[in-house]
């Protein structure tokens, strides 16, 4: 089973610069999509149902602003909408599908780039949503979380982490965070399988850095210790370019 995680920072844009195509040309069996800024009746959908996908979607309250979404060509038994978080699901942050036997979920952790205020919502984020999984992981323990999480964990998973060890991203309390959340009991699939460094996962669009490889490792499939003897590849796609992320990979057995 492929599942693929992909924030493309606005799926409109995305479409217009061959999103449909990749997918279609891929065909994920699971694809967990962040950033939509796009209510579902704003696309035509029904392309992706022409494939077989059962499309759900979890909007932002606010126009144009974040959300998530999940296409999969197996329809689940259960869909949840949200965390039952008000303050988070508002923004359209979380949303996960769950079959008999594994679950999984596409999340988009808040940026705190933009400014005091928003890293403070970050880390308030991050400290609501420590004991959510935690509980979650009580109901369904094989669980992946797959989505654009904000945070390089370690030096290896950012270009210049000297020059950014203040920038929001790679600050040590987020670092530490990414660190507490895997001793709960989550493998970062893609070191699972890969310890080569320059392995990135978005790039700024300033100063030519995608071209460069100036990037950071911020987007992940992270699964549970229970589907350890499951996973089988997880790679990066830095070449496939519809937003400044690129898609990710994570094949289950």
């Amino acid at each position: 089973m492929k599942i693929y995680s992909y924030n493309v920072n606005g799926i409109r844009s995305a479409l217009n610069k061959g999103l449909f195509d990749w997918v279609k040309n891929v065909s994920p069996d699971i694809l967990c999509l962040q950033e939509l800024k796009a209510h579902q009746n704003q696309i035509n959908i029904d392309q992706f149902t022409h494939l077989g996908y059962k499309l759900y979607w979890h909007s932002a309250v606010k126009k144009g602003y974040s959300g998530v979404a999940i296409l999969t060509k197996t329809e689940p038994d259960f869909v949840e909408f949200g965390s039952g978080m008000q303050l988070y699901d508002e923004e359209g942050r979380i949303l996960r599908i769950d079959y008999k036997d594994f679950s999984v979920m596409s999340l988009y952790i808040p940026s705190g780039s933009s400014g005091e205020d928003r890293q403070s919502f970050k880390m308030k984020f991050l400290n609501d949503f420590l004991p959510y999984v935690e509980d979650l992981k009580k109901k369904k323990p094989k669980l992946i979380i797959s989505g654009d999480f904000n945070i390089c964990h370690k030096p290896i998973d950012i270009h210049n982490p000297v020059s950014n060890k203040n920038s929001s991203g790679f600050l040590p309390e987020e670092r530490e965070w990414v660190s507490k959340f895997l001793e709960t009991g989550f493998i970062d699939t893609f070191r699972f399988f890969n310890e080569e460094p320059h392995q990135y996962t978005w790039w700024s669009f300033r100063f030519n850095s995608r071209s460069k490889n100036l990037g950071w490792r911020i987007d992940y499939h992270m699964a549970t210790d229970q589907l350890k003897s499951r996973l089988k590849k997880a790679e990066i796609f830095p070449e496939i370019i519809h937003s400044d992320h690129c898609p990710i990979l994570l094949e289950i057995s």
